[in-house]
């Protein structure tokens, strides 16, 4: 005889409970294809006037956004954004144009419109934290303590945290943003990207909020071969290999220039992403983001591979013999100004035939693979967090305590930070399958917990 049901706090005794650890699950997203909306909800495009464009007043606190932005460190002045009334029903190849042709480019304010509603149309997992999961777990980690009590993630440990122009309180929303993501996405172990990503969303966020659920859909991605957001240290190497395969290929010179003044190529090449964030000027920082939102990873490739064209063609290499090609390449890029503007520097990164996203893909699974062969694995570290299911008052037949510790800690804290509700227990509800299956449909995610007659869980 084999007890079924799923499980667990304060179950009266029973063979088997059942129960969410969530709220209901919300209404299924898109599934990726057409002009339609991504998202959890559809975008409202609001016509203003007949005309093919309207302006967005960027004197009008930004939409409610800015709030996090040092205005007198902010480079370059905001204009009013002429951007088409109905730019989100383009097609997928004119908004790219639009995007890379800077429309919404130096408009602070058209940023803050489109950067959310672009975002919305990114393909995500079913279960995703959103805005309100946000300040749910903002409110539970920072009610009582300040955000300096609470250490960065270890995600974060060796990696870049450029806050660009934002204010104080900017920097605080950043931190604070940051701790959440570790909290509700306890399997991203090392991502250099993140924090970058993170504080140039917030100059065009309304709320912290806002700002993380954009986050949180980025990281979530399940685009096929589009990731957004490297997330372990094996996905990260695998990118730095990727660069240099299409650095040989695309910039031969550059790259046998490299060769000859480094002691070891790839270390070279890994420092690629910190090229763009935060090596780039927040002017520059902020285009490349544009068309990020829209292409993916694929698009930093190509602007790391302009920017080691115009590297190449800017020194000389007898006066690089000897010296530190990692601070030239660093200084060289920190003061891209100089040498080009960011419309150059992207219709050169543009004008690069690179490999189709599926090819590129392909090529970074199969430095991955090398790279386990090597020895590299993702490690993942979860964090300490309260458990929400009292275990001093627990009590059931199905699993001991110290079981039940262990299956809660099996669970992502964006869900094990509820407390759980029963659904079905065999001792109250029977063994009716048909049963079962009434009272938890509806409710996901779920645990199930089983118990044999010879006590195996």
């Amino acid at each position: 005889m084999l007890q079924v049901g799923l499980s667990l706090p304060r179950s009266p005794g029973g063979a088997a409970a059942a129960f969410p650890t969530a709220e209901p699950a919300p209404a299924e997203e898109g599934s990726g294809t057409g002009p339609e909306v991504l998202g959890s909800s559809p975008v409202t495009i609001v016509v203003t006037s007949e005309a093919d464009t309207w302006d967005i007043d960027t004197s009008s606190s930004c939409l409610g956004c800015g709030q996090f932005v040092d205005w007198d460190k902010l480079p370059e002045p905001q204009q009013a954004a002429q951007i088409p009334r109905d730019v989100l029903d383009r097609p997928p190849k004119e908004l790219k144009r639009l995007a890379r042709e800077g429309c919404w480019a130096g408009s602070h304010a058209g940023r803050a419109w489109l950067y959310p509603r672009l975002i919305q149309r990114v393909s995500c997992r079913l279960v995703t934290p959103d805005a309100p999961v946000y300040r749910d777990v903002a409110g539970r980690l920072f009610g009582k303590d300040s955000v300096s009590s609470h250490p960065l993630p270890e995600f974060l440990e060796g990696c870049p945290m450029p806050t660009y122009c934002l204010s104080p309180h900017g920097v605080t929303a950043l931190k604070k943003i940051l701790i959440c993501v570790g909290a509700l996405f306890p399997d991203i172990t090392h991502s250099p990207l993140l924090p970058a990503l993170a504080a140039l969303l917030l100059h065009y966020s309304q709320d912290e909020g806002q700002c993380f659920e954009s986050l949180a859909r980025l990281i979530a991605s399940n685009a096929p071969h589009a990731a957004y957001i490297d997330q372990s240290f094996l996905a990260h190497q695998a990118s730095c290999m990727t660069f240099g395969d299409l650095a040989s290929k695309h910039c031969p010179a550059a790259h046998r220039l490299i060769a000859g003044t480094a002691h070891n190529v790839l270390d070279v090449y890994s420092e690629w992403l910190c090229w763009l964030f935060p090596g780039l000027p927040f002017a520059y920082a902020v285009r490349v983001l544009d068309v990020f939102l829209l292409e993916g990873q694929k698009v930093l490739y190509r602007i790391a591979l302009a920017l080691l064209k115009l590297f190449r063609l800017s020194v000389d290499p007898a006066e690089l013999q000897g010296s530190d090609i990692k601070a030239e390449l660093r200084a060289f890029v920190s003061n891209i100004a100089q040498h080009v503007s960011v419309d150059k520097l992207l219709e050169r990164a543009f004008s690069i035939r690179l490999f189709s996203r599926k090819e590129i893909w392909l090529l970074q699974m199969a430095n991955r693979k090398a790279l386990m062969e090597r020895g590299i694995t993702v490690v993942q570290r979860r964090p300490c967090l309260p458990l929400a299911v009292d275990m001093q008052n627990f009590s059931s037949s199905t699993v001991t305590v110290q079981e039940m510790r262990l299956v809660w800690s099996w669970i992502p804290e964006r869900f094990s930070l509820f407390p759980p509700l029963l659904l079905f227990s065999t001792s109250q509800d029977g063994c009716s399958l048909q049963r079962f299956y009434t009272c938890c449909e509806g409710y996901e995610p779920t645990v199930l917990l089983i118990k044999t007659t010879d006590g195996e869980v």
